[in-house]
């Protein structure tokens, strides 16, 4: 169907003359005559862009790509006048509840935290050397709470942490029992889980190959932060 044939369908599917027609769109604020309807309806002429939308207002026309496109792939294509003037008052219920409007997402906010090159130990240990770092961008993959992130060595860790990956710390002097984090003991820096044992302390490897590593009351125990996420 042509798109002026369209438009004269509509027009007296709601009962309107051109005349009628003219003057809702008149009260539009758009000055259109009689004359200018029959040549839009006859495909003489087309109205502009403007004119169009408000002609379709004042058809009733909603689901505007459905109707000049043959109803192919239209929202509403298959309903009658009828469905569709249900299926309009159900979206236009749907907007006033506010429970579906659309929300301005939170922009990103990115941060420049600092990556140790120098591998904290998963596995022999190796020492945690405050200069050695690079500082890298991070956005929403990081928790808010990191302070600096390690690469992993060793699969101390396995099967949670993998050699090669790196973990997100927040900065903190104490752990409690069960917790993870990144320690400093005898020189050497560990990922490791701190336990208590019988009578004393442990940093515990997640892979049983590995035995804990009993903490002396003689050499002292620096925790540097607990560990929040690590990342492929």
């Amino acid at each position: 169907m042509k798109f002026g044939e369209i438009l004269a369908k509509h027009r007296r599917e709601l009962g309107l003359s051109q005349a009628e027609l003219a003057s809702r769109l008149r009260e539009a604020g758009f000055s259109v005559t009689n004359q200018a309807l029959s040549k839009w309806e006859n495909g003489a002429t087309l109205p502009n862009a403007r004119q169009f939308l408000a002609l379709c207002q004042a058809l009733e026309i909603e689901d505007i790509r459905g109707v000049f496109t043959d109803g192919s792939g239209g929202l509403l294509d298959g309903l009658n006048r009828e469905g569709r003037r249900r299926a309009m008052e159900y979206i236009q219920l749907l907007r006033e509840s506010g429970r579906y409007a659309l929300r301005e997402e939170a922009p990103v906010r990115l941060r420049n935290l600092p990556l140790y090159s120098l591998a904290v130990s998963a596995g022999t240990g190796q020492f945690l050397d405050g200069e050695d770092y690079e500082m890298v961008e991070v956005g929403a993959q990081v928790p808010e709470g990191a302070n600096f992130g390690v690469r992993v060595a060793g699969d101390s860790m396995e099967p949670v942490f993998h050699d090669g990956q790196t973990v997100w710390v927040r900065q903190q002097r104490s752990l409690m029992t069960g917790e993870i984090g990144i320690f400093l003991y005898d020189g050497n820096a560990y990922l490791k889980q701190l336990v208590a044992l019988k009578d004393r302390m442990a940093l515990h490897s997640l892979n049983p190959r590995y035995e804990d590593i009993v903490i002396s009351p003689e050499l002292p125990l620096r925790v540097l932060g607990k560990v929040l996420r690590q990342e492929s």
